[in-house]
């Protein structure tokens, strides 16, 4: 092929809509788990397998396997021409920019280009004013899917995208379904400092289980969002239902035992999770979910028994390491289930493991700013708490507060470190860094005048100190100008 058709061709593939030009990057999941979490869906989920197939083509490309890829495409086509026969070249899109993608990188031009000519031909007769794209609400709904599925970083995209199929078709039941949970998603990790807002949520949610009566999965995040505003009578009247609907299905019961988690009913939550398990055994969430559920029976025991039996103790770490152990092995992408483990391997005393466990979790290269501040106030407490170290405790506390974003973690960084300190002083530790911390903590707060005081008090311990007399210029010249 001559380097001007190549590169016509390369020209043609970048205008297609398809997974290789979402900007999918591979770093930000583990790309095992995901084939084997699409793999799961395939089997409990039909209504969503041309897509499945799809996006598990694009995946086995990520792992450089191209004949499977093409065999996950003609899958897709074969489920289109089952399922869709009348709109085959609506349905068809994604699975034809799939293919001539993958065409490209076996080197196989010619076969790409026939499938760019079909993806071509296919929007001129779908559309009159497109000639390369046509913007079918199909197309966005797809890419929302395929974004939700890349985690974090992709939610805000796929939010936009479910928006602009709804535009075409407000009613349609799987792109409110989709909205709602990109919505639900990105409400599970924002900042909201005023609790009794109601969640933004919360109406598109209600509005997919109105639109999808029989969709058990939506239904438990609903019950999720209901029990997160003190409706828990409500949230728990959904779960029951779906609970008759679909007893067995992993992707409603992973929801419906944090439910109950989060209610206080442990036990139930621990029989929901291994019914669950013993469906989609390598289910990374369901091994977190049923970590957290020892931690509680833990934590409770130690809260509510004077002298708790220590075999009781030892076999409830043991279970809840193994647990959370087996998650990061399955998703080694999972933050939170690193986090969980090495304050787990802390209470055990196994420092060197939590040491591991925090570095892999800090590794993590899909952090968000909220992340970064939840691990540099889980690792303060855990020098302040297990290593007895309170001045790397307020280093660490310090960290999260100089990622200037908000979030509840920067919070907790926050309400730490000034507890903390307020504690030194009034018992009489009135060393010059500890009000250097709290001057730095009232100025990265917006707290100018406390910030000077501090640091006036700091410079009264140590007074040459150039970074206290640097800051309070600073400080006092703000206020002036």
């Amino acid at each position: 092929m001559s380097t001007i058709s190549k590169n016509s061709l390369k020209s043609s593939l970048l205008k297609l809509e398809c997974h290789f030009t979402w900007t999918l990057l591979k770093q930000d999941v583990d790309l095992d788990d995901l084939e084997e979490t699409i793999g799961d869906q395939i089997e409990f989920l039909t209504k969503s397998n041309i897509r499945n197939y799809n996006l598990l083509s694009y995946i086995c490309h990520l792992k450089n396997s191209n004949e499977e890829a093409l065999r996950n495409l003609q899958t897709a086509e074969e489920l289109v021409k089952k399922h869709h026969p009348d709109e085959a070249a609506k349905k068809s899109l994604v699975t034809w920019g799939n293919y001539a993608w993958i065409y490209y990188h076996m080197k196989r031009y010619e076969e790409a280009q026939t499938y760019v000519s079909k993806v071509e031909k296919s929007c001129k007769n779908l559309s009159s004013t497109a000639h390369w794209k046509v913007q079918l609400p199909d197309v966005y709904a797809e890419q929302g899917w395929a974004l939700l599925k890349f985690g974090r970083k992709y939610y805000e995209r796929a939010k936009n995208c479910f928006e602009n199929a709804l535009k075409n078709e407000p009613n349609n039941p799987e792109f409110n379904t989709g909205y709602a949970i990109a919505m639900y998603r990105l409400e599970e990790f924002s900042y909201r400092p005023c609790e009794d807002v109601s969640a933004p949520s919360l109406q598109p949610l209600k509005r997919a289980v109105e639109l999808n009566p029989n969709d058990t999965f939506i239904m438990a995040l609903l019950a999720l969002k209901l029990q997160d505003y003190k409706q828990v009578d409500e949230g728990e009247r959904y779960i029951e239902e779906a609970m008759q609907k679909t007893p067995d299905l992993p992707y409603f019961l992973r929801y419906a035992a944090k439910f109950y988690r989060r209610k206080g009913e442990v036990d139930k939550a621990l029989e929901i999770l291994k019914r669950a398990l013993s469906v989609t055994p390598k289910s990374a969430f369901l091994h977190h979910q049923l970590g957290l559920c020892y931690r509680v029976k833990l934590y409770h025991l130690k809260k509510t028994t004077r002298y708790p039996p220590q075999e009781q103790l030892e076999e409830l770490i043991r279970l809840s390491i193994f647990h959370f152990k087996t998650a990061t092995d399955q998703k080694t992408k999972f933050f939170s289930a690193y986090t969980d483990l090495a304050n787990m391997y802390a209470e055990k005393r196994m420092y060197k493991e939590a040491e591991e466990a925090f570095q892999k979790a800090l590794d993590t290269n899909i952090m968000l700013h909220d992340d970064k501040q939840l691990f540099y106030y889980l690792y303060g407490n855990y020098q302040r708490f297990h290593m007895k170290s309170e001045s790397e405790a307020i280093r660490y506390y310090l960290e999260g507060l100089k990622i200037e974003k908000e979030s509840n973690a920067r919070n907790l960084c926050s309400d730490a470190l000034k507890k903390l300190l307020e504690q030194r002083i009034r018992r009489g530790l009135e060393d010059a860094t500890y009000f250097g911390a709290l001057g730095r903590l009232h100025n990265l707060n917006g707290e100018k005048h406390k910030a000077i005081e501090c640091y006036e008090k700091a410079i009264a311990l140590c007074p040459n100190n150039e970074e206290y007399l640097s800051a309070l210029c600073e400080l006092r010249l703000s206020i002036s100008s």
